[in-house]
C-alpha cells in the first residue's frame, strides 16, 4: 500500500505536485487487489480537482491495466476448476450406468426412442457424407435451391462418389425438402397462432394491472379484525396425501392454524400411504392436534384405488359432509397461512353461480438450484398471465388441484371426483364450466408449496401434466359439442383450452427445433427463416419472464430448457392422446421437506399443551420403526442421478446438425443448434438439479 501512495504522490504534471485523496473511505486491503481509477482523486497543491485525463501518464494506465489483467486472470482461473468439477461429475455418471430405462415404459420407450435413434444414425452418416463432399467442392448451400438435373450432370461425373452425391442432391431437391418444406411451414404456421394467443394473453395481463381489477367480495362478507361479523359458513379441510413422509406435519400444522371458527371447520387428513411407519406418524400428528383442540380426523382406506380422485371420492361419500357447504383442498406440501380462509371464502357470498376460487402458489425452495429457478418462471407465467386473465375474462381456468375452495353443491352437480383420467383436478373443472359454474382467481392470495428439485421428479410430473389433458380431452369432446353453453366458450374450451395450449405447444416445439431444424441442415433447399429460430422465441421468452422479474438473467438457459422438456411433453402427450400404457402412470412428485422460514417455523416446531403420557411409549416405538425402515430402504436403494437417453440421443442430433450448419456458414442456425444440443447433453446426464454424491 505504501509504495503505491508514495508513487502516486511523488508524480507530477508540468512541474507540480500531487496530492492523492481516497474517494472511499473505506477501502480495505480486501479491495486493494484490483483498484479502479475512481478510488482515487487527484489535485494539486491548492486543493483543486485535477482533470483525470491530463493527470493519467503512462505509468498509471500500466498500472490499472495490470490490475484488470489480473482480475480477469482470476475469473479465468476459476473457470478450469469448474470445468473439472463437471467433468468429473460427467465421469462418474456414465461410470454408474444408471439410466431412466427402469423408469420408463418399455414399449413406449422403444418406439419413441427408436424413431430418435433413426434421426441421429441418419444425420452422423449424412454427416460424414457431407464433409467429404466439402473437401472435395461438391458442397451446395442454401443459394442453390434450384438445381437443375443438367446443370449438376454437366459438371462431369469423375467417380463413384461423385455420382453419389449429384444423385443425393436431385433426390433431396425433389423428393425430401418439399414435403419437409410443408411441415416446416405448417409447424411455423402453428407456432405464430399460439405465440399470438401468448401475446394476446400478457396484454390482457397489463391491462389487468393498469386498470387494477381484482375480484373483490361483497362488503360486509367478513370482518378481518375482530372476526365477529361477517360470512363463515360451515367449511371442509381436506388433505389428501400418500406416503408424505417428509411434509405431512407441514400442511397439518398449517391447516390447524387456520383462523376460522372451530365449530364450524372440520379438517380430513386422507392418507393413503402403504408404508405403515408413515401411516402411523401421520396418526400421530392427527391425535396431537386433537388434543390440542383442533377439529381434525385422519381417515384411511383399505382399497386404494383411482389414486387421489379415489381419496377424495371417497371422502365426500362420507354421511357428514352433507352438514359442510364449501370445501378447501391442500396437497400434503402445501402451507395456507391462517386468513387464508377469510380470504377466500367471502368471495361465494351472494354469488350463487361461484363455484371456485383458487389461490396463487408460491415456493420456499425456487432459488435451489436452476432447475428450481426455471421451474418458477413457467409456473409465474401461468399464474399471473393465464390463470388471471382467464379468470376475469372468461371466468374459467384449468383448477390446480389444491389450494382451491369449491362449492360442495357445484362438485355434486358436475358429477364429483371421477377417476377416468390423471387430472382429476381438470376433469372436474372443465365438467363445473360445462354446467354453468363460474371460477375466480386470486393472484394476491398465496400459498407456499415446494417444487421439485431433482429433474427426475420434475420429469415425472411434467408427464402426468401433460397426457392427463389429452386422456381428457378424448373423453369429454362429446361432453363440450353437446353442452348448452355459448359457442364462444365452446371454442375456447376446443381449440384454446386443449388444442392450441395442450397439444400444439408440445407438438410443434419438439417437432419444429428437434427434428425438422436438424434435418433443415442436411436439406438445405428447405429453410427456416432466423426469425423462427431467433426473434420470435426471444420475444416469447421475455414476455414469459416478465411476471418474474427477478428471473431475467436466466432467459437464455430458460428458452432452452422449454425446448429440451418438450421431449417429454411430446412424450407425454402422445401417449394420452392415443392411450399408450404409461398414459395412465401415476407417480407421487417426490419432496425434499423444505419449509419456509417464516410463520410456518413456529407452528411446525409447537409443542401441544397437554401431553398423555400414554402416547410416549407409542413415538418410542414409531422412531425405532423409522430407523429399522430406513436401515432396510438404504440397503435396498440408495438415491442417485441417472442418464436420459432420449434426451443424450436429441443432444447428438442436435450438436451433429450443428457441426453440418458450421459447415455452409448459415450463422444463428448453428449458435441455437450448438446451445440446444448442449442444453441437450446437461439434462441427458442429469446436471441441472438436484446433484447427489
Amino acid at each position: 500500500m505504501a509504495p503505491l501512495f508514495n508513487w502516486w504522490a511523488k508524480e507530477s504534471h508540468r512541474g507540480t505536485p500531487v496530492v492523492v485523496k481516497m474517494e472511499n473511505p473505506n477501502w480495505s486491503m480486501v479491495e486493494l487487489e484490483a483498484p479502479s481509477e475512481d478510488d482515487f482523486l487527484i489535485s494539486d497543491h491548492s486543493g483543486r480537482p485535477r482533470d483525470k485525463g491530463r493527470g493519467k501518464n503512462a505509468k498509471q494506465l500500466t498500472w490499472v491495466l495490470l490490475l484488470k489483467a489480473h482480475r480477469a486472470a482470476g475469473c479465468l482461473a476459476s473457470v478450469a476448476p469448474a470445468l473439472f468439477g463437471l467433468a468429473s461429475a460427467v465421469k462418474r455418471r456414465v461410470a454408474s450406468g444408471r439410466t431412466d430405462a427402469d423408469n420408463d415404459n418399455e414399449t413406449v420407450k422403444s418406439r419413441f426412442y427408436s424413431c430418435i435413434k433413426v434421426f441421429l444414425c441418419l444425420s452422423v452418416l449424412l454427416l460424414c457424407f457431407e464433409v467429404a463432399a466439402y473437401f472435395k467442392g461438391w458442397h451446395f448451400g442454401t443459394s442453390h435451391l434450384q438445381i437443375d438435373y443438367l446443370w449438376v450432370t454437366s459438371l462431369g461425373v469423375k467417380g463413384v462418389f461423385d455420382w453419389v452425391y449429384t444423385r443425393w442432391v436431385l433426390i433431396r431437391v425433389e423428393y425430401l425438402a418439399p414435403p419437409l418444406q410443408f411441415l416446416a411451414n405448417a409447424c411455423i404456421l402453428l407456432f405464430i397462432i399460439q405465440s399470438l394467443d401468448r401475446l394476446v394473453l400478457c396484454l390482457g395481463c397489463f391491462w389487468i394491472r393498469l386498470k387494477k381489477i381484482k375480484p373483490v367480495p361483497k362488503e360486509g362478507a367478513v370482518d378481518l379484525e375482530s372476526g365477529e361479523k361477517g360470512f363463515f359458513p360451515m367449511v371442509l379441510v381436506q388433505i389428501p396425501m400418500c406416503n408424505e413422509r417428509e411434509v405431512y406435519h407441514q400442511s397439518i400444522a398449517a391447516v390447524c392454524n387456520l383462523d376460522w371458527p372451530k365449530s364450524k371447520l372440520l379438517i380430513q387428513v386422507l392418507d393413503d400411504s402403504d408404508d405403515p411407519t408413515t401411516q402411523v406418524l401421520i396418526k400421530e400428528e392427527v391425535e396431537k392436534w386433537q388434543q390440542e383442540g383442533a377439529n381434525i380426523l385422519y381417515r384411511h382406506r383399505v382399497l386404494r384405488q383411482g389414486y387421489k380422485a379415489g381419496n377424495l371420492k371417497s371422502a365426500m361419500s362420507c354421511s357428514y359432509v352433507k352438514d359442510y357447504e364449501f370445501v378447501a383442498i391442500f396437497d400434503a406440501d402445501f402451507q395456507p397461512t391462517p386468513d387464508f380462509l377469510k380470504r377466500t371464502v367471502p368471495h361465494f357470498k351472494d354469488n350463487d353461480e361461484l363455484g371456485l376460487v383458487q389461490a396463487r402458489w408460491s415456493f420456499v425452495n425456487k432459488d435451489e438450484n436452476l432447475l428450481t429457478r426455471l421451474q418458477n418462471i413457467n409456473l409465474a407465467f401461468h399464474f399471473e398471465v393465464e390463470q388471471q386473465v382467464n379468470g376475469i375474462l372468461i371466468n374459467f381456468f384449468g383448477f390446480n388441484g389444491t389450494a382451491g375452495v369449491w362449492r360442495i353443491k357445484a362438485l355434486e352437480e358436475s358429477g364429483g371426483w371421477l377417476e377416468r383420467t390423471t387430472v382429476e383436478d381438470m376433469d372436474i373443472a372443465v365438467r363445473a364450466h360445462l354446467h354453468g359454474w363460474k371460477f375466480i382467481f386470486l393472484n394476491d392470495v398465496e400459498c407456499q408449496c415446494e417444487l421439485p428439485e431433482s429433474y427426475e421428479a420434475y420429469r415425472k410430473q411434467q408427464h402426468r401434466w401433460h397426457s392427463g389433458p389429452m386422456q381428457l380431452f378424448r373423453l369429454c369432446l362429446p361432453d363440450i359439442i353437446r353442452s348448452k353453453i355459448s359457442v364462444w366458450r365452446k371454442f375456447n374450451l376446443i381449440f384454446l383450452f386443449f388444442l392450441l395450449r395442450k397439444l400444439i405447444l408440445p407438438f410443434y416445439s419438439f417437432t419444429l427445433f428437434c427434428i425438422i431444424l436438424p434435418m433443415t441442415m442436411f436439406v438445405p433447399e428447405a429453410e427456416l427463416p432466423a426469425w423462427v429460430v431467433c426473434y420470435i422465441p426471444a420475444t416469447m421468452s421475455f414476455l414469459n419472464i416478465l411476471p418474474a422479474p427477478k428471473s431475467f438473467p436466466f432467459i437464455v438457459p430458460y428458452l432452452l430448457f422449454e425446448n429440451t422438456m418438450s421431449v417429454t411433453k411430446f412424450n407425454a402427450m402422445i401417449s394420452g392422446l392415443f392411450q399408450l400404457g404409461s398414459a395412465y402412470e401415476w407417480v407421487v412428485t417426490k419432496k425434499s421437506g423444505r419449509s419456509s422460514e417464516g410463520d410456518l417455523v413456529s407452528l411446525v416446531q409447537k409443542e401441544p399443551k397437554h401431553q398423555k403420557g400414554g402416547s410416549m411409549p407409542n413415538l418410542e416405538e414409531v422412531k425405532e420403526e423409522i430407523q429399522k425402515q430406513e436401515q432396510k430402504a438404504s440397503k435396498k436403494k440408495k438415491k442417485h442421478n441417472r442418464i436420459y437417453v432420449k434426451e443424450l440421443a436429441l443432444a447428438f442430433l442436435l450438436l451433429t446438425a450443428s457441426v453440418r450448419s458450421l459447415l455452409s456458414a448459415q450463422g444463428i442456425h448453428f449458435y441455437f443448434l450448438l446451445f440446444q444440443g448442449v442444453s441437450f447433453l446437461l439434462v441427458g446426464l442429469d446436471l441441472i438439479g438436484e446433484q447427489v454424491d
